[in-house]
């Protein structure tokens, strides 16, 4: 299986939450994993916001960016062109979506496009879910929306 790995997803190999364990799983499962470049900005962006809410010790942010630096090698991080870019304006505006949940779409669809095989889009945000089952892709956890 080929997993996309929108943040929402991605941030829960590194922060202990709500589905975490099963996103462990999926990736294990899976034959390639990819993301978004834009998604090391927001997983980053949501482990500092993790320790500046108290959720998390300073010490255990750091050593969750340190781990996604050092896993970031792992990951196909799919590039935002200004193609990827111009399609996600037009997903936004078909789904409702926001800014970064198109390009997550648009990239998850550009990749199955040039792989030519299925991609499953991992995404814990309700709205992204529910465009990627419209955009015709299969979209986990299933029972999300």
């Amino acid at each position: 299986m080929i997993v996309y790995l929108d943040a929402s997803a991605l941030v829960k190999r590194y922060l202990a939450e709500a589905g975490s364990p099963e996103v462990s799983r999926l990736i294990a499962d899976s034959a390639a994993i990819g993301t978004s470049l834009v998604s090391r900005v927001e997983v980053a962006a949501a482990i500092a916001r993790s320790v500046r809410a108290g959720g998390i010790l300073r010490p255990a942010g750091e050593k969750a960016l340190q781990a996604l630096s050092a896993q970031w090698a792992d990951l196909m991080a799919l590039p935002v062109t200004g193609l990827l870019v111009a399609r996600a304006g037009e997903l936004a505006w078909t789904y409702g979506l926001r800014g970064y949940d198109a390009i997550h779409l648009s990239s998850a669809l550009s990749w199955q496009e040039d792989l030519g095989e299925p991609v499953v889009v991992a995404t814990f945000d309700r709205e992204l879910g529910e465009a990627t089952k419209q955009a015709g892709m299969h979209a986990w956890p299933a029972g999300l929306s």
